[in-house]
């Protein structure tokens, strides 16, 4: 026996218009350790853990997401990166 369902998914225009986003952290030969982890503690407000574990994907990934939300909000967050130094841009 067969059954076909048909599932409607309704989506409002609001979430739509603010889709997520990411700021990926790339990999260099410059930064230290200590240096990405600190500003990412400064920068995304992340836990300690959570900055080593994302500075070692980094490094051994070559990119690791590092915060999402609206562009908005990841604009400045961002900048900052690029200001210390970091390879950074939101996707």
């Amino acid at each position: 026996m067969n059954v076909k369902e048909k599932i409607k998914e309704q989506v409002s225009v609001e979430e739509l218009l603010s889709s997520n986003y990411e700021i990926i952290l790339f990999n260099d030969d410059v930064n230290t350790f200590d240096h990405v982890i600190d500003t990412l503690i400064y920068v995304c407000d992340h836990e300690p853990l959570q900055a080593e574990q994302c500075a070692l994907l980094v490094h051994y990934t070559g990119k690791c997401a590092v915060k999402t939300g609206s562009y908005k909000e990841l604009e400045p967050l961002c900048s900052k990166l690029l200001e210390a130094d970091l390879s950074a841009e939101i996707q």
